[in-house]
């Protein structure tokens, strides 16, 4: 990640999720504090639960439904804070590793942009006087924001930094990765659901099935990982990865 092309693309995400953030909290609306940290401490525990995607040098966390919540139900500053910091503990060095700046700013800037687009959209779409199901149709294109918001970027400095092609890294992000934010959107509808009835306390009891979920992937992702050839394995960098 030292060529000039890869920093420059770094420079210029980070202007990119700076920009939508800021745009993002000019826009957002009430927040809710205490709801607010409970997802946050959810996001944050929950980030350091990775799995390891086979074929590419890189991990998925298991917290996309704590930020596709807070992007859905949160406050678009509170669901960027979230995700910085989430992303922060998802991608800080484990003891004795090398901490890597140019990185971690990539990551930071990839998912603040992936969320305030999120955001945005969900209560864009939420706001439009269409028929009474408008917040299932919001939830469905913020999940296809976060997703393409994480992914495209990834592939483009894999692309730069290992001169592979973009749209053949892409793919294979996607077909890793996409079951997942279908499965993170289920379980963020399944909290809005709960909340409704039974209020943000037991709604938050989501993080035992997230645990559930994440030793399924971890499973399912190692023993597909056993039938691949080591000469397949593409290097992929990024939160999203």
């Amino acid at each position: 990640m030292n060529t000039r092309h890869t920093k420059t693309f770094i420079g210029a995400m980070m202007l990119i999720g700076l920009g939508t953030a800021s745009y993002a909290g000019f826009a957002s609306h009430a927040p809710h504090t205490y709801v607010a940290l409970a997802v946050l401490a959810l996001a944050a525990a929950s980030s350091r639960m990775k799995v390891k995607l086979p074929g590419i040098n890189g991990n998925m966390s298991v917290n996309l439904p704590f930020l596709l919540t807070a992007a859905v139900n949160l406050s678009a500053v509170e669901a960027i804070v979230i995700t910085c910091i989430s992303t922060t503990v998802q991608c800080w060095p484990r003891k004795n590793a090398k901490f890597n700046p140019q990185q971690m700013a990539f990551n930071l800037s990839m998912m603040a942009f992936a969320t305030s687009a999120a955001s945005l959209i969900f209560h864009a779409a939420s706001r439009s006087p269409m028929l009474w199901h408008s917040s299932t149709i919001g939830l469905a294109l913020a999940t296809i924001a976060l997703f393409l918001g994480q992914t495209v970027p990834v592939a483009g400095i894999v692309a730069l930094s290992e001169a592979k092609s973009a749209g053949h890294i892409w793919l294979s992000l996607a077909q890793l990765s996409f079951p997942y934010y279908v499965v993170g959107a289920g379980v963020t509808s399944m909290v809005q659901a709960m909340t409704f009835h039974l209020g943000w306390g037991l709604a938050l009891a989501v993080f035992p099935i997230m645990y559930a979920i994440h030793r399924s992937y971890r499973l399912y992702f190692n023993a597909m990982a056993e039938t691949l050839a080591p000469e397949v394995l593409v290097r992929a960098v990024g939160a999203g990865a």
